[in-house]
């Protein structure tokens, strides 16, 4: 029975999910010496970049677009507040929600991260039109996977 298991299980080298899952890590490990300048870790990196492409959002609509359930996106935020980088308030108009805004510094920190991205492509060494091909690829993929059945 043993061995008739490990000849159906393909090798860890063959899975998609690992190539992928060890990329993250490739790309973490990449963004780390770089986002250390700043003194962001890499999930407050992504929430900054949500807010420096449109500020004063719901942190359900933060947690929508990176993905994260409020309670995983709630210490970030906390985090990012506490660093005077943000601010957060409750929505006048609907309690319920609450309203994530750049303070200065945050929209400040901006300029010191201008040059992440161009650093990070560079040393993928791979091209920008294939680069934005492979995104498309796995953007798919991923919504592919979220609207499965699984």
């Amino acid at each position: 029975m043993r061995e008739e298991r490990i000849t159906i299980l393909r090798k860890l080298e063959e899975q998609l999910c690992f190539a992928i899952y060890s990329a993250g890590h490739a790309f973490n490990r990449a963004y780390k010496p770089l986002l250390d300048r700043l003194d962001v870790t890499y999930p407050q990196y992504l929430v900054l970049l949500v807010l420096w492409g449109e500020d004063d959002q719901t942190v359900s609509d933060i947690g929508q677009r990176l993905y994260l359930e409020s309670s995983t996106l709630t210490p970030l935020l906390k985090r990012l507040e506490s660093r005077g980088l943000l601010q957060r308030s409750r929505d006048p108009a609907d309690e319920r929600q609450v309203r994530v805004r750049l303070t200065q510094a945050g929209r400040k920190l901006a300029h010191g991260a201008r040059d992440v991205e161009k650093c990070i492509t560079a040393a993928t060494g791979t091209p920008l039109d294939e680069l934005l091909h492979l995104k498309r690829a796995i953007e798919t993929l991923r919504d592919r996977l979220l609207a499965s059945d699984l």
